[in-house]
């Protein structure tokens, strides 16, 4: 089976588990590192993921995929939280964003930059409105975007 339609089965699998405790899916990854299949899944919900969290979808999952016996490789399943920094997929990732501070990493420099950071304004379809460190608004093509992230401040 492909790595993009196990992935999909997987959020298929995980999300009902997930909506019933109130969270979020936030990624489904299933990825080779050195010798070993990875099938990690990241979660989320207001107020911040605990271990304990992790460690009970993890267990629901791990029985329904003992169940639907949907990937034939060995793996290590790992379910986390996506972190400070988590990525920002998709356009709901992007609503729930806005006000806050996001990192764009860019195929092609804009003004010398291959990254802009600033608070995250609104957003279209084509582009991703921001305000930069100048108190500018800045519109930056989707299209040279490569990864959108939640900006660090420390």
């Amino acid at each position: 089976m492909k790595k993009s339609n196990i992935e999909s089965l997987v959020y298929e699998i995980v999300d009902p588990i997930i909506d019933g405790l109130d969270m979020e899916l936030v990624d489904v990854e299933y990825i080779k590192e050195g010798p070993h299949m990875y099938l990690r899944v990241y979660i989320d919900k207001i107020g911040g993921v605990t271990l304990d969290d992790c460690k009970n979808v993890s267990e629901k999952l791990s029985e329904e995929l003992d169940v639907k016996d949907p990937i034939s490789d060995n793996y290590f399943l790992e379910v986390s939280s996506p972190g400070l920094d988590r990525p920002l997929k998709n356009d709901s990732d992007l609503k729930r964003s806005i006000g806050k501070d996001v990192e764009l990493n860019l195929y092609k420099a804009i003004d010398g930059d291959k990254k802009l950071i600033g608070k995250l304004l609104k957003y279209d379809d084509e582009k991703i409105y921001i305000e930069d460190t100048d108190n500018s608004e800045k519109a930056v093509d989707r299209s040279v975007i490569s990864k959108v992230n939640l900006a660090v401040n420390f």
